[in-house]
């Protein structure tokens, strides 16, 4: 295997349950050492996936590789991949080390050995002082610890999270968030996570595929994401964004007879077309330099930053400008909005 080939090779993964298609078509590939997140809203095929890989769920066709080695031929145990489930499914009865070591003396490890590599990751979570209690013991966060831990002492070579982190409250899930990655960094084992939530994508993977209707819309870093969505649906769930629907036009979208600049991701799209922009890409001008123009209908003030939303004639939502500070209009004022072409993005509508 030469330096740059993938760790992981999804290739045509399909999987129907009765007349419900949950993977069609899929195929991926996922680095050596890659923080990488599978994300997308219910039902859009991302935890069928994980299973697929996992051993839990097989794929009606298409093949699944690690390292170039078929995974598909092996059963769940046999496959260096271990997963962590949503409800962490620690034994309640054993303590933090017992719960961590259960998987080792499955293997029937010689018991210094285990005792050696539970001290190990013990100390890697921060979990040392609490070794000996229980999970009933232990708070959500300590508990998301300990599973991962007993994840990684057994040294997979992908470990698959399945939305990890949605048991805890916003403080702790922040806190975990970085703990993942730190940890992913430390461990050199290959994450894949799956979420729902985008925040938590973009704060922790190196990159994103975002799915939808059993799909890949688009995998990219989440900058990229963000900036250049390759199709609607990723513009739609990625962040918040102003969409102006009308027809392609050279230099950007014709809307109500103007044409609203903005630069294609790819192709540039024929007919139809809707033009992206973020509220924070937006800016307040004078009426001559503007694109569109409108009525300020609520401002809202974040402390670090406001947004302000603005109809606009002939346009469906409001448009939302946001910027750093307190807001720059009151409701009721007449605002007008430009924003940099090469920042707007043309898609396909």
């Amino acid at each position: 295997m030469n330096a740059t080939s993938p760790l992981v090779s999804i290739r045509g993964v399909s999987r129907a349950f009765g007349d419900v298609v949950a993977l069609d078509d899929v195929s991926l590939d996922i680095q050596e050492n890659e923080f990488f997140a599978l994300l997308g809203p219910s039902g859009c095929g991302k935890t069928t996936l994980l299973r697929v890989i996992a051993g839990f769920e097989q794929p009606d066709s298409g093949a699944v590789l690690l390292s170039g080695d078929d995974l598909l031929g092996l059963p769940p145990h046999r496959r260096p991949v271990n997963l962590m489930f949503q409800s962490y499914a620690l034994f309640p009865h054993m303590s933090v080390e017992k719960n961590i070591a259960y998987g080792l003396e499955r293997e029937g490890l010689p018991k210094e050995e285990i005792r050696t590599r539970v001290a190990e990751v013990l100390t890697t979570v921060g979990l040392s002082d609490l070794a000996r209690r229980r999970p009933n013991q232990l708070s959500g966060g300590q508990r998301q610890r300990v599973a991962l831990a007993r994840a990684i002492v057994k040294r997979p070579r992908l470990l698959l999270l399945d939305e990890p982190l949605s048991a805890l409250d916003r403080k702790v899930r922040a806190e975990m968030q970085l703990e993942l990655k730190r940890l992913q960094h430390e461990v050199g084992i290959t994450f894949v996570v799956v979420t729902h939530d985008q925040e938590e994508a973009m704060s922790m993977a190196d990159r994103i595929a975002v799915m939808g209707s059993g799909r890949v819309q688009q995998v990219d870093s989440p900058i990229d994401l963000y900036q250049r969505p390759a199709t609607r649906f990723v513009a739609d769930f990625i962040g918040t964004s102003n969409q102006f629907t009308g027809t392609a036009a050279e230099g950007g979208v014709l809307v109500n007879g103007v044409v609203l600049p903005g630069q294609p991701t790819g192709g540039a799209p024929t007919g139809a077309a809707v033009l992206v922009v973020r509220p924070e890409d937006t800016r307040l001008v004078d009426e001559a330099s503007a694109y569109v123009s409108g009525t300020v209908v609520d401002t809202q003030f974040y402390g670090g930053v406001s947004t302000v939303a603005v109809e606009v004639p002939g346009h469906g939502a409001p448009v939302l400008h946001t910027r750093p500070g307190a807001p720059e209009a009151d409701r009721g004022a007449v605002v007008h909005i430009s924003w940099d072409a090469a920042k707007a993005v043309v898609l396909a509508g």
